[in-house]
């Protein structure tokens, strides 16, 4: 039986059909800026002026989220052409061009902020996590996402680990069993607790148990637990649970684990490595949108 996070394939970058899926998300963020009543561009932009303008990466990374900023432009105005340059999961230098956009100025302008608010966002994460992909590179391991994710934008900043070479875990509750501390507080013990879980959850379920000790590695492994996440451990007891578990079961280490530490985790013979700052510490990566021509329509003012 396999973990989620070892059953995935490499990365695919998401097709401009498959971003449709997100039209109702991009919509809200558009009407959360108000792009239906821009009045400083209503203001300065003639309403027939046409501008050609570029996506400008102000930092080198990991690109993700190209179509999603496509469809930005297009449900503000389907007139705009979104070309993009390099595709999703791209390495990309300071000063390189995402994308190439042209259209009405108006639509480009209001777009612009929720354009780059989702591509730098998903762009940060996947540059985080190709830092960690880099760091592990050579040993059996996966970096692997949790569940701390931005409410509302789990599916795309999963894409996003993706892009960056990383993989995800479960997806939401109901994927697979993940008995945690508080679970182990309520049923009194790992073994309890995997009985009770593999009753209800039925033979073909994955159960996952999160083990703090060795002893409650030793209870996981004996009472027949698919995977075991090892919390915040010493690399010693890493080591040590790896001994023990190596081929009974998936052993997941998570807790504390830094760029800084990560390569030293991954000796230690773990599957995955689960790092939550994948989602919830990744710094946007720097991006803007200039013109490159002057609006076509602003000497007819």
């Amino acid at each position: 039986m396999r973990h989620p996070a070892l059953e995935q394939n490499p990365f695919e970058p998401l097709t401009n059909e498959a971003a449709l899926g997100f039209r109702e998300l991009v919509q809200k963020a558009l009407l959360e800026d108000g792009t239906d009543r821009d009045i400083t561009t209503a203001s300065l932009i003639p309403e027939k002026a046409l501008a050609t303008a570029t996506i400008g990466l102000r930092a080198p990374g990991v690109i993700a989220g190209l179509p999603i900023a496509k469809l930005a432009f297009a449900l503000a105005d389907p007139a705009i052409a979104f070309r993009p340059l390099t595709t999703d999961g791209t390495r990309v230098t300071h000063g390189s061009i995402g994308a190439e956009i042209h259209g009405p100025a108006r639509g480009i302008l209001a777009a612009e902020r929720v354009a780059l608010n989702f591509l730098g966002r998903l762009s940060g994460i996947a540059t985080l996590t190709h830092a960690y992909v880099t760091a592990v590179a050579g040993l059996p391991v996966r970096i692997v996402d949790t569940r701390k994710t931005t409410p509302g934008l789990r599916e795309l900043e999963r894409y996003a680990v993706r892009a960056g070479g990383g993989f995800n875990h479960r997806f939401n509750l109901s994927d697979m069993v993940l008995i945690k501390d508080n679970h182990l507080v309520a049923a009194g013990s790992v073994a309890a607790a995997l009985s009770d879980a593999r009753r209800a959850a039925g033979p073909t379920a994955i159960v996952e148990v999160e083990c703090e000790t060795l002893d409650q590695v030793r209870e996981a492994l004996e009472g027949g637990a698919d995977a075991i996440l090892l919390d915040n451990m010493s690399l010693d007891n890493l080591r040590e649970a790896v001994k023990l578990g190596h081929g009974r079961a998936v052993l997941e280490a998570s807790g504390g684990v830094m760029l800084g530490n990560v390569r030293e985790v991954a000796q230690t013979g773990v599957d995955l490595i689960s790092v939550g700052s994948l989602t919830h510490g990744a710094r946007s990566l720097d991006v803007g949108l200039d013109f490159v021509s002057e609006p076509a329509a602003a000497v007819t003012r």
